[in-house]
């Protein structure tokens, strides 16, 4: 019952009630959100989807673990043993209201059950977690590297620890509130400095303030790292496909990768829509001409450039990667086969990375030997 009141059709309305319920018994925690609370319900009713239905099934390892990273990453935002309370009291009498017609003495200990679990998990793993929850750090340089895109690096205020591959939330000044999520390129760095490459989208209001808004200066907030992107230097080669600013995460990793003798073979293809937008083939160059395990092929979907490309600085470098293939990512990264024997790694949209993956499924590539990132919109 309490699984099925937060799937059914109107259940974005239950979770509308149940933030109206939370802020009127505590009304400071309305601070902690976006004036926009749509992504939030979303993200919230997925949340209780899940975690509803492993607890149902008895099933409470993966719940733990999820609720667990959740409280911790929530620390972010400020959150506090109260703010579990009064959300735990105002989600069961919003379930209680909700379902007064059906609501007995066995769903009542349920939902208390179920509501202590989500809540006590969270507060538990959020109060054991060493160290800060969120990093302040100050502009030190902004890019304009092409129409819609920017490289940007700060210095934090104190280092962050995070592997390479993984990914972090920001809060930038233009957007409060607005967390979002970005990787770094590169490696943790012992004195905190920290680069981000951002493109602009359509309709996204921090991507489009970062690149076209940001200037030295302003004042970033980072969350602590996720993400599970890795290479296993005793596990084979390597193909990497990134698409645009999906390049972050695995140029982390190649960096990180070039500081020892010895590595598998790396094949990247780094894809973009105008060869012009292929920001930092400069960098891909210097780091191939000094590892012979790394190949580049540079991919874009048109051939030429268009006529704004002059406004922004020429990305071309010298001889030495392969020739650059013009067509959509998954069409020519598949022109070389199923690439069934590497461990494969994508990153970009979602689009990209579900239309590669499936590509490359069709070919024979196993898909438990392809990695990415949860799809971020």
């Amino acid at each position: 019952m309490l699984h099925a009141a937060v799937t059914r059709p109107d259940a974005d309305e239950l979770i509308g009630r149940f933030y109206t319920c939370w802020f009127a018994i505590d009304p400071p925690v309305r601070d902690l959100f976006p004036p926009d609370m749509a992504g939030q319900r979303a993200l919230f009713g997925q949340v209780l989807d899940f975690v509803l239905g492993e607890f149902i099934a008895q099933r409470a390892e993966e719940p733990v673990a999820f609720l667990a990273q959740l409280g911790r990453d929530h620390r972010k935002y400020g959150v506090t043993q109260d703010h579990y309370e009064t959300l735990a009291h105002a989600l069961y009498a919003t379930l209680s209201s909700d379902l007064s017609d059906e609501w007995t003495d066995a769903l009542d200990d349920a939902a208390r059950q179920a509501i202590n679990f989500i809540a006590g998990v969270m507060s538990g793993a959020a109060e054991a977690e060493p160290g800060p929850g969120r990093w302040g750090g100050t502009v030190l340089e902004h890019h304009r590297v092409s129409r819609d895109l920017a490289v940007v690096r700060l210095q934090l205020d104190s280092p962050l620890d995070y592997l390479p591959g993984q990914y972090v939330k920001v809060e930038v000044p233009q957007c409060p509130r607005r967390w979002r999520y970005l990787s770094p390129a590169i490696p943790a760095q012992p004195d905190g400095r920290i680069e981000f490459h951002v493109r602009a989208v359509t309709g996204g209001m921090v991507s489009n303030a970062v690149v076209a808004e940001t200037r030295p200066g302003d004042r970033w907030a980072v969350s602590s790292s996720h993400g599970a992107l890795e290479v296993d230097r005793d596990g084979g080669d390597v193909l990497m496909i990134a698409g645009s600013t999906g390049l972050a995460p695995l140029r982390a990793l190649i960096m990180d990768m070039s500081r020892y003798g010895v590595n598998p073979r790396v094949h990247l293809f780094f894809g973009a829509r105008y060869p012009c937008e292929l920001y930092d083939l400069q960098t891909l160059w210097q780091v191939a001409a000094h590892n012979p395990w790394l190949s580049v092929t540079p991919v874009s979907e048109y051939s030429t450039d268009p006529p704004w490309a002059t406004d922004y600085p020429d990305v071309q470098p010298p001889r030495g990667l392969h020739v650059r293939q013009s067509g959509l990512l998954p069409e020519v990264v598949t022109r070389y086969g199923g690439w069934g024997d590497r461990q494969i790694l994508i990153s970009g949209s979602p689009a990209m990375v579900n239309a590669t993956k499936a590509a490359l499924i069709a070919k024979g590539a196993p898909a438990e030997r392809i990695q990415h990132d949860p799809p971020f919109g």
